[in-house]
């Protein structure tokens, strides 16, 4: 059979024409998705004074960072965001000292906010109704932040390079995993850490409340063998009662460390009862990071730190002899902001002779808006210190805005 030359040619303009046409309709919808997407902003100016009973000056820092970033509109699910941090020291402010950096290495009490520019986020995104997939640099939080957390209250927050899935099988029950090869740490791009972490993470909502099973298996690149496997469970959730609402949350947890065929392990216990009565919102906890025969104690280097054990960060790493913190809070609305109170009572969880009492610590704070569109705060952090530990008060105000 001979083909005709005009056939053959009539057929090759119809598929260059239809190729074109749709190579338009996928340019134009990549247009729009990118036209139609959203800019945020994020400003915070701080004020961070230190005043610790040790041989270094008396640290203080004023700095300013800026977090700007871009999200395309969905295009069939599929979108990507590009987000850029910044902080600087203002008006020469920066009488303090950033050990992994190596800024003013010993001369002042250490405040973790370095001067920086970099990437904070730049992933792409797939999302349908029950399930969702995100590659590239993002930030991950699991429940509250106690293992897995952006420590946002710093100027450069932690992200993770990362490849996450998020599945919901069915209602109320949401599946999540992670491999992280890279965690960008607080400190800038010198303190980054190379990683092999996976992180598991299962929820179920009930009647009653919330419950977790985790699994957060962490591996750093060095040259020695390293793992930190925690595994655990929570349980979380509130009971309305009249005018009284009853909080609750439970977590047990396990753990076991081993670098170059040294291996401990440790427990973690956590319990907090809390009532909500007339705007006052009041709670009792009791939290255990165990130890390994006053060894090692239990580790949580993912988490937002600043948030547990006190804001005076005198317990980012745990002691060997472990950390035990009984604390009672209360907050309410009061002079047209919240006011926020917290006593925090530490102890060695495997005492020695000379580790036992870890001291106490008192938290202040007062949040407000001003304008509608910003947020004025003043913070305040007093640590006693006992068994060799150092006193330290720590103050913070900050004006910060974002859209």
């Amino acid at each position: 059979m001979t083909t005709h030359p005009k056939f053959i040619l009539g057929y090759t303009a119809a598929v260059v024409i239809s190729a074109l046409s749709s190579g338009t309709v996928f340019a134009n919808t990549v247009y729009d998705s990118i036209s139609q997407g959203k800019v945020n902003a994020d400003f915070n100016l701080r004020y961070e004074g230190v005043q610790q009973d040790n041989a270094v000056g008396d640290a203080s820092a004023l700095t300013f960072r800026t977090r700007i970033g871009y999200t395309s509109a969905d295009y069939e699910g599929w979108s990507f965001k590009i987000e850029m941090e910044d902080n600087r020291i203002v008006l020469g402010q920066g009488d303090y000292t950033v050990g992994p950096t190596g800024y003013n290495l010993g001369q002042y009490s250490v405040i973790a906010d370095p001067e920086f520019t970099e990437l904070d986020q730049g992933f792409i995104q797939y999302k349908s109704d029950n399930l969702t997939l995100k590659v590239g640099r993002q930030v991950i939080t699991l429940d509250g932040h106690r293992f897995v957390g952006h420590v946002g209250w710093r100027q450069d927050r932690q992200t993770f390079d990362a490849a996450t899935v998020i599945f919901s099988p069915i209602k109320d029950l949401k599946i999540q995993y992670s491999h992280v090869t890279d965690r960008n740490r607080i400190f800038a791009e010198i303190a980054d850490q190379d990683s092999k972490d996976h992180l598991f993470n299962a929820s179920y909502v009930t009647s009653l409340g919330k419950l977790v099973a985790y699994g957060y298996l962490l591996e750093r690149e060095l040259p020695v063998s390293n793992s930190l496997d925690t595994y655990g469970v929570s349980f979380s959730g509130k009971k309305v009662s009249d005018d009284l609402t009853w909080l609750y949350h439970a977590e047990v947890a396990s753990q076991k460390s081993d670098v170059d065929a040294v291996s401990f392990s440790a427990n973690y216990l956590f319990a907090e009862l809390g009532a909500q009565y007339s705007g006052v919102t009041a709670k009792l906890g009791y939290e255990v990071l165990g130890s390994d025969n006053g060894s090692y104690g239990f580790a949580t280097p993912l988490a937002t730190l600043h948030k547990f054990n006190g804001w005076s960060d005198q317990f980012l790493a745990t002691p060997q002899q472990g950390l035990t913190d009984i604390y009672l809070s209360a907050s309410t609305k009061a002079l047209g902001g919240n006011l926020l109170a917290v006593y925090h009572k530490f102890d060695a969880d495997d005492a020695s002779e000379t580790v036992d009492d870890l001291g106490s610590e008192i938290n202040l704070q007062y949040t407000t808006k001003i304008a509608s569109h910003y947020t004025a705060a003043i913070k305040y952090a007093k640590y006693n210190g006992e068994s060799g530990r150092v006193d330290a008060d720590k103050i913070w105000v900050w004006l910060s805005t974002k859209f």
